[in-house]
């Protein structure tokens, strides 16, 4: 996921977007347990894209604060 295509989408979006991957990623974990992981590289890929949502939803909030 591209910031630029992240920064463009509202909170609400940002949110729903970020709950599907804490889903996805919740998914990976089980399937880590079990030992069927098929992607192993998809753990960190989730996890960065978690992390740019969260930041762009700080910066948001905090612009919206200060106006």
């Amino acid at each position: 996921m591209k910031t630029k295509d992240l920064e463009g989408l509202s909170k609400e979006e940002l949110s729903q977007k970020e709950g599907a991957l804490k889903e996805e990623l919740f998914k990976l974990n089980t399937q880590r347990y079990t030992g069927a992981v098929e992607k192993p590289h998809m753990f960190s890929l989730l996890k960065k894209d978690i992390a740019r949502i969260r930041t762009i939803m700080n910066a948001k909030r905090k612009s919206s604060l200060q106006a």
